[in-house]
């Protein structure tokens, strides 16, 4: 758990944060447009800056009380900045044995470097120079640093936005993944709503240097005017697995996992984007606007996705447009995006049996 109240000035921007509490548990998203204090509210608890004030709370230590802090290094924080900041005059080996070096001892052997290396796919780069990494190479030596550290709490500052797609892509994958196993509290800084909505459990939206909500992310999904729907509308983030049909690495299926006691998993055919040809645990994101709603199952159509859903709730999200917000069979929310002419056409009402016709649904990236 974090608990507190910060304040910090750089330059001519003030952070004060005003009273905030969340779970360290899983991946915390520090949410908000570009000047919003996400950087400096993640310096200050980090203890990075010592003109950092207020009260900070992690669990059962106090890391901030008035001007006096908990110095950086007894935080025991992994940090990954936008810019990995390796070592240059030391090989990628260099500076994973520059982390081990400084990990704390009494801490066991929780994450084993090997796992780790394997883990990252850094194998092939240990005996490479820093300043002959790409920047994707860099920012995977940066997560395995920060692991072989042995951190409590990993905290990133954007560390995709420097990167091109497929950079991106991959990293992602990465994070997911070594994020989820090692089950190290996470507190990532992004603007990209995709990112929290593939990787986050809570959102903390930030504003003008203050915290405005904190919000899981199944309530930061629930509301038509959340931030995160700012660029594409509302979206849905769903829980599952993704599968091969049949063996065949580019047919792929993603099938949920049921929310409640008495539901039943929800399959969804991927298209085959290229977007991943891996299996295991993921999240898929569905936009609204590739979800059309019929009253019952239609015949002859291309859309291979047909999903029984009940109506939740219509929100207005749009002059002339409505958010439908619709429980699938496994508990789990979908909403799909429509005219008000549709909604009044076929009287559509909260409590009714649709049908969700899913047009494309590609792995959250």
């Amino acid at each position: 758990m974090f608990e507190g109240n910060l304040t910090l000035t750089v330059g001519d921007f003030r952070m004060d944060s005003g009273d905030f509490r969340f779970d360290s548990d899983g991946v915390t998203a520090l949410f908000g447009r570009s000047g919003s204090g996400k950087s400096t509210l993640l310096r200050a608890m980090a203890g990075l800056d010592r003109h950092t004030r207020g009260q900070l709370r992690f669990h059962d230590e106090v890391w901030q009380d008035g001007r006096r802090g908990l110095p950086a290094e007894q935080r025991d924080i992994g940090m990954v900045f936008q810019h990995a900041a390796l070592l240059a005059h030391r090989t990628v080996r260099g500076n994973l044995d520059f982390a081990a070096q400084r990990a704390p001892t009494d801490r066991g052997a929780a994450i084993n470097r090997d796992q780790i290396i394997e883990r990252t796919g850094i194998g092939p780069l240990l005996d490479r120079a820093v300043g002959n990494l790409s920047g994707g190479e860099r920012q995977r030596i940066a997560i395995a640093r920060a692991l072989i550290g042995r951190p409590r709490v990993l905290m990133m500052d954007e560390p995709l936005a420097a990167l091109d797609w497929r950079a991106k892509a991959e990293l992602l994958d990465l994070f997911e993944t070594v994020i989820r196993d090692f089950g190290i509290p996470t507190v990532m800084i992004t603007h990209a709503p995709a990112e929290v909505e593939r990787l986050a459990d809570r959102v903390v939206f930030m504003n003008e240097g203050r915290v405005e909500r904190v919000e899981t992310l199944k309530e930061a999904l629930g509301r038509v005017d959340s931030p995160l729907f700012t660029e594409e509308g509302p979206v849905a983030s769903l829980d599952g697995h993704v599968e091969h049909v049949d063996g065949d690495p580019h047919r792929l299926r993603f099938v949920t996992t049921p929310q409640t006691g008495t539901g039943q998993p929800v399959t969804f055919h991927l298209g085959a984007d290229g977007s991943t040809t891996e299996h295991g645990p993921r999240r898929l994101r569905v936009r609204a606007d590739d979800v059309a709603l019929a009253r019952e199952r239609l015949d002859n159509i291309s859309m291979q996705n047909q999903l029984p859903a009940r109506i939740e709730r219509i929100d207005t999200s749009a002059p002339g447009r409505r958010a439908v917000f619709l429980t699938l069979d496994d508990g789990q929310r979908l909403v799909s995006e429509v005219t008000d002419r549709a909604v009044a056409d076929m009287g559509l009402d909260a409590g009714q049996a649709v049908i969700a016709l899913v047009k494309s649904a590609a792995l959250a990236r």
